[in-house]
């Protein structure tokens, strides 16, 4: 088989153990809301009760996801499943720095309630630019003065302009 071949069915195999994961994780929805269905209250006028139409549909779609579950895990030989677990690391590290801005972001919403607008979005500003710029001094002045104006700049602009007043921390 040539490489380009086998790289094909590595590929494939990912999609099916991806495939897999997401057969799992409507199993898990669906029965979730088959237990709240039944939960729902029976009325006095009607013998099977509110529950029972959604009762059938996510107990008819459970049955149908775990013989797709039980299909797929026959197909797919073991070693696929590391080699999944492989990609997705490899997936993951190749978007650090994604995943790195979606913590940062995080954390500056975080501790804005706390410290304020202007305090928390320099050092947000300055973090994210000192991480993202080129790590010359003229860029990292220049990020810095960026960082300045966007939050003290803005805190300003807003709240004599425009008369809003933005969060100022406690």
């Amino acid at each position: 088989m040539s490489d380009v071949g086998a790289e094909r069915d590595r590929t494939g195999e990912s999609g099916e153990v991806a495939r897999l994961v997401a057969y799992v994780a409507l199993f898990a929805v669906s029965a979730a809301l088959f237990v709240e269905a039944a939960g729902l209250p029976v009325s006095r006028f009607e013998r099977l009760g509110a529950g029972a139409f959604p009762m059938i549909v996510h107990g008819t779609l459970m049955a149908l996801l775990l013989g797709a579950i039980v299909a797929t895990m026959r197909r797919l030989p073991r070693a696929a499943y590391a080699r999944f677990a492989a990609d997705i690391r490899d997936w993951a590290v190749s978007r650090r720095l994604v995943f790195f801005l979606f913590a940062c972001l995080g954390l500056y919403l975080a501790v804005m309630p706390v410290v304020g607008f202007a305090p928390a979005t320099f050092v947000f500003l300055a973090v994210m630019q000192g991480v993202l710029a080129p790590k010359t001094p003229v860029a990292m002045g220049t990020a810095l003065l960026l960082a300045l104006l966007f939050s003290y700049g803005l805190n300003w602009l807003f709240a004599e302009v425009f008369n809003v007043f933005l969060p100022r921390g406690r």
